[in-house]
């Protein structure tokens, strides 16, 4: 049997995201805001930082063994065989913009494998979170994916299309699912509650789906590679209800 993640991890995960959403929404929508671009051409600001630095200190302060892993400031080891990943923002573009669906984002693992994810959109209040075996919630109350069974007429969002494969997107405009844009961790989110059938990612970087290891199991989903693979290292990210997966990754796959 899978050992459940400690109650009182997530309740700590839970804090410490909320924290972090806090700050984010002191510099959401500020006419000063910086926008820096990163090497690859991603934008970074005070606010991803400062939520990184703070969600940082308050994991080492409460648990000082532990590593961490932050988009930011990259990996700090620890002796314990536990490690933490933190978005602290994820979807910047959004956030530079004014678009209220950005997310902070905070993983734990631990010896067992995914332990505790915790997905939060500060500017809606709106924060999902799942413990290994101790189930899934959005805003506290048990949530699930949808019982959809038909691909056509089931909604797929996704972060954009830059990646996208041209032959990729045409098959599942055919498919007959709706297409949207609620991307980023709010996609995942929108799994995981119901609200939609599949978030696709075509390209992906671990702390932007970590906490989704944990969410969208507990919540009744599955989540694969593009290709259907299962792991915990993913490139490239799916996630369904589950009773459309092999659905999904067979209209991903002309």
């Amino acid at each position: 049997m899978t050992t459940p993640a400690l109650p009182s991890d997530l309740e700590f995960a839970v804090d410490v995201v909320r924290q972090a959403g806090e700050f984010t929404l002191t510099h959401f929508r500020a006419a000063e805001l910086e926008i820096i671009r990163k090497e690859d051409g991603s934008p970074v600001t005070v606010a991803d930082r400062g939520a990184e630095d703070l969600m940082r200190h308050l994991i080492s302060a409460r648990f000082p063994d532990d590593s961490i892993l932050g988009e930011e400031t990259g990996e700090t080891g620890g002796s314990s065989g536990r490690r933490w990943v933190i978005d602290p923002i994820d979807g910047t573009e959004a956030f530079t913009h004014g678009v209220a669906l950005y997310t902070n984002l905070l993983y734990l693992e631990d010896d067992n494998g995914p332990s505790v994810g915790v997905i939060n959109v500060p500017a809606i209040r709106e924060m999902i979170w799942a413990g290994r075996g101790l189930g899934c919630f959005l805003n506290g109350v048990p949530c699930s994916v949808s019982t959809r069974t038909e691909l056509p007429g089931s909604v797929l969002t996704t972060s954009g299309f830059d990646y996208w494969d041209p032959e990729m997107l045409q098959s599942v405009r055919r498919s007959g699912m709706q297409m949207r844009t609620w991307g980023d961790g709010y996609g995942y989110m929108l799994v995981a509650s119901g609200r939609v059938e599949v978030m696709v990612d075509p390209v992906i970087s671990f702390w932007d789906i970590a906490p989704c290891l944990v969410i969208i199991p507990e919540a009744g989903g599955t989540l694969s590679t593009v290709e259907g693979a299962i792991g915990t290292e993913l490139p490239s990210c799916v996630a369904t209800n589950g009773l459309l997966h092999d659905q999904v990754i067979a209209a991903l796959n002309p």
